[in-house]
């Protein structure tokens, strides 16, 4: 019989807002936006659970967050903080194992079946790896607990913040059943939606679905759906990625057709890019501009420059000149995204994999056009 995996998915609460408020006293306590400026068409990268409760949340344009919070203090990102922040969080990380997943600047897996410290079970490596973090970084950081990713990245979000949930298999079933449907990994809003129209709102309706009747409604993802329903997710935890792309888009809360409100949209992107690249040393030579527009529709346009690039501005000057290449303006569009690939090495060589240190965005925030 297979030795029962030990998984521990990490998560910051409230992080960028969080690392504000440490270190400025006077905003604990109070509504913190990170990002654009409400006067800048920007939009928020992050907020606190003050601004949360106002029903402010990351990616919803400045504008509207300062409508529905007028008292949140806005700032702008401070990008070089937070990294030397997720650097600390990664070297506790490998004080326990060195199967850490990176996911985002924020969040990882770790395996900790065996671990370096000799701790015997994950609940116990859990509490006090949430002990260290907080006591090395004054932040507290959510756990979820589990025999795979699946299971524990969903118990981490389970008692946020500053909560430590444990997944075990007797309990594991009860606990899918009672999910509800946009928990699940691979869930977005889009096919949320079209669950609920199915009428699959929870885990225990997803679980009454035949794998083919799954497939049939959602392709390739309907057997990932069905396994997971059934708590089986066989992914390792992969320290290792070699990426071919890096990017970031932001899906709109409202559609637009403002070029210079798109503009504004591209450069909080172009920085957030520029910022992952310098994070990696890492420069490209193809620039992506992807669109959606309102009816759906994605359109992708690329640029191959006959140099690497890895400055914001770069980027911006080149998403800007694809953008005139769509019917943006003309069109509404509902979702904005900006992709650096073909990389090369400051020195023009080719890029060699390597361990990732937790970059500003994750896996789940790097899309390919169609």
């Amino acid at each position: 019989m297979p030795e029962i995996r030990k998984i521990i998915h990490i998560d910051m609460d409230a992080f960028y807002a969080s690392v504000e408020q440490r270190d400025n006293p006077g905003l604990r306590g109070r509504p913190v936006i990170v990002g654009g400026d409400p006067g800048s068409r920007g939009v928020v990268a992050a907020c606190s659970y003050e601004a949360r409760k106002f029903g402010v949340h990351s990616a919803m344009p400045s504008y509207r967050a300062y409508r529905l919070c007028p008292q949140a203090v806005f700032l702008p990102p401070r990008f070089d903080v937070y990294r030397q922040v997720s650097m600390q969080i990664m070297e506790i990380f490998h004080g326990y194992t060195d199967l850490v997943e990176p996911l985002s600047l924020d969040e990882a897996f770790l395996d900790v079946t065996a671990n370096k410290k000799a701790i015997a079970t994950a609940t116990e490596a859990a509490r006090r790896l949430r002990e260290e973090i907080r006591k090395k970084t004054g932040l507290t950081a959510s756990a979820g607990v589990s025999y795979n990713k699946f299971l524990a990245k969903a118990a981490s979000d389970f008692r946020k913040p500053d909560g430590l949930t444990v997944v075990t298999p007797e309990t594991a079933q009860a606990f899918i059943d009672d999910l509800p449907i946009g928990k699940f990994f691979g869930v977005g809003k889009v096919t949320e939606r079209r669950m609920r129209s199915y009428g699959i709102t929870c885990g225990a309706e997803l679980r009454k679905r035949t794998l083919d009747e799954l497939t049939r409604l959602f392709g390739k993802a309907g057997a990932f759906f069905h396994s997971i329903a059934h708590g089986i997710d066989d992914r390792p935890v992969t320290p290792v990625r070699i990426r071919k792309s890096l990017g970031k888009e932001i899906t709109l809360d409202e559609d637009i057709d403002d070029i210079p409100q798109m503009t504004a949209l591209l450069a909080e992107l172009a920085g957030s890019v520029g910022a992952l690249l310098g994070r990696k040393g890492l420069m490209g030579r193809t620039v992506t501009l992807k669109l959606r527009y309102d009816d759906f529709q994605s359109i992708t346009r690329s640029i191959t420059t006959g140099r690497a690039l890895d400055t914001a501005q770069e980027i911006l000057d080149i998403a800007v000149l694809l953008l005139r290449e769509t019917e943006a303006g003309a069109r509404k569009v509902r979702l904005l995204g900006i992709t650096v690939s073909n990389f090369d090495h400051e020195d023009g060589s080719p890029a060699k994999p390597r361990q990732l240190l937790l970059p500003f965005f994750g896996e789940r925030d790097v899309r390919k056009g169609p």
